[in-house]
Order: structure tokens, then C-alpha cells, then sequence
């Protein structure tokens, strides 16, 4: 075990509030230097848990967000090799164009395993990515080394990063790529949770304003017929807005009134949904 990580526990960072159940999860992953990967449907936290655990052990974050298209390759390197032409043909670059290192570019696992400090490795949405490229880089993370082919070099992490990898549960991972992560499950927070939440951003909040606002939001997220629910970024933002307005009063909330709601709903259908059903909640 790396002692170095024995010392540091994670219980949160300074907008960030978690569970004891995660909070356990995440620090047996780090000692075990286990990947661990998150699942939850969007807005539950799964990101930002990374942007946390960074802030509150002092590491630096890297962030690789996974396309549909992009290939492992990517990820680890890129051979700039249009820059080596165009230096080799107009010959005013400070670079030596016989030397290919000169033009290999890390790319985000690259960085991680170059770092001489120790860092945290976010790989957000990886069920975006097809499955060779979800096995192939768990093979890279195991063996913390990949091969750079233009230059015949192995790289070598200097110490391995923390890694969390996330998911939208949009489709299936496989079995050897599950097999070889740490997983929890971050569910929607319960009302209790969110309100813990709400006091992290907004310290001293009017007591009725909190009470209210979140009453109202759950009442929002069981509206039939909306595709993508508000989440806690959303209620954050909402917040906010009711808190800059000088005329909005939190007797509205009570009465059924819904201001600002497309900072609620973004989608046009679904900010439609909400408004008919708003208007049914007024009393």
C-alpha cells in the first residue's frame, strides 16, 4: 500500500457533501489504488466527486471526457505529425524535426502517469465508449505503462493516480471491465441530503426559503412526461435566481408559484410539460 495515502482519508469537500457509505468506498479505493466507478443518473455528483476529492487531498485534477468516436490512442498520446511537416518544410521552428519526441503531445492517462505528484484521474461518461476501448484502458490503467510506437518508448507511470471513473448507466459495461473497478451507486439524494446540500452553497439560508424551494423542487422532479429532471445543479441555480430577484416573495413558492422555470427545465418539451403542470399546482 502506498503510505503515502494511509494518511489521507477524504470526508468531503467544501461543497461537496457525502454519505458515509461512499466516503468509505472512496478511500478503500484509494488505498487499494483500485479504480472506482460511479453510476447515477445525471445531476446525482458522480463528476464532482472527482473535482472534491482533488481539492480537499491538495491534488491536481485531470479530466478526460470520453466521445463516442475517440480511440484509446488518444487518450494516452498524440503524434503531431502535420506541425513535423510543415516545421520540416519551412524550417523556422525552434524544434529538431529529426527528433519525433519533439511532436508526441501526452494526452490526458498520459498526463496522469507522467506527474511526478501524485493526481486524481477523472474519466467521465465512459459508457460512451465502446467496449475494446473500455477493456483496452483498464489493461493500460492495470499495468500503469503503455507504449509510445513512433519513438519505440515505454511509458511508465511515475506513481499511479487516483482513478474515478463515471457512468450515466446509458449502456452496459463488461464483466472484465466491472471485474476489475471498485462501484457504488449515487443515488438521487433524499430530501434530507439535499437540504444539507443547499446549506454547503448558500450558508445562513432563510429556514423558510430552504424548506420551500425544496418542497417545490421534489414536487417538479415527479412531473410526468419530462425527460431530463431537474437535478441538483439545477436546484442550486434556482436558488440563486430566487435569491437575486428583490420582488420574489417565498409565499409564492407556498401558493404554488414557479419563477424562473427554465432555469429548471431546458429542454423545450419538457419546460412545456412543466408549465401545464405548474399551473395546475397554483392554489
Amino acid at each position: 500500500m502506498n503510505e503515502t495515502m494511509e494518511n489521507k482519508k477524504f470526508t468531503g469537500g467544501s461543497k461537496y457533501v457525502l454519505d458515509e457509505e461512499l466516503a468509505n468506498i472512496v478511500n478503500i479505493s484509494m488505498a487499494l489504488e483500485m479504480p472506482l466507478l460511479l453510476k447515477g443518473e445525471p445531476g446525482t455528483g458522480k463528476t464532482m466527486l472527482a473535482h472534491a476529492i482533488a481539492e480537499a487531498l491538495r491534488m491536481r485534477l485531470i479530466v478526460l471526457n470520453v466521445k463516442s468516436s475517440m480511440k484509446l490512442i488518444d487518450a494516452l498520446y498524440q503524434y503531431d505529425t502535420l506541425t513535423r511537416l510543415n516545421d520540416s518544410r519551412f524550417g523556422d521552428s525552434k524544434r529538431d524535426v529529426s527528433n519525433i519526441e519533439e511532436y508526441i503531445k501526452m494526452g490526458k492517462i498520459g498526463q496522469s502517469f507522467v506527474s511526478v505528484e501524485k493526481v486524481v484521474l477523472l474519466i467521465d461518461e465512459i459508457d460512451k465508449a465502446d467496449t475494446d476501448f473500455q477493456d483496452d484502458m483498464l489493461d493500460v490503467l492495470d499495468q500503469m505503462e503503455f507504449d509510445i510506437i513512433e519513438i519505440d518508448k515505454t511509458i511508465k507511470a511515475s506513481t499511479r493516480p487516483v482513478i474515478i471513473i463515471t457512468s450515466n448507466a446509458k449502456k452496459d459495461l463488461s464483466d472484465p471491465f466491472l471485474g476489475r473497478c471498485n462501484f457504488h451507486h449515487i443515488a438521487f439524494p433524499e430530501p434530507d441530503m439535499m437540504r444539507k446540500i443547499v446549506q454547503v452553497h448558500f450558508s445562513g439560508i432563510d429556514r423558510e426559503l430552504l424548506e420551500s424551494a425544496v418542497r417545490a423542487f421534489y414536487r417538479l422532479r415527479e412531473i410526468k412526461g419530462v425527460e431530463k429532471k431537474p437535478a441538483t445543479r439545477e436546484l442550486i441555480n434556482w436558488i440563486r435566481a430566487l435569491r437575486s430577484d428583490p420582488d420574489f416573495r417565498v409565499k409564492d413558492l407556498v401558493k404554488g408559484e414557479v419563477p424562473y422555470l427554465g432555469v429548471l427545465f431546458k429542454k423545450s418539451p419538457d419546460y412545456a410539460v412543466a408549465q401545464n403542470a405548474v399551473a395546475r399546482f397554483r392554489v
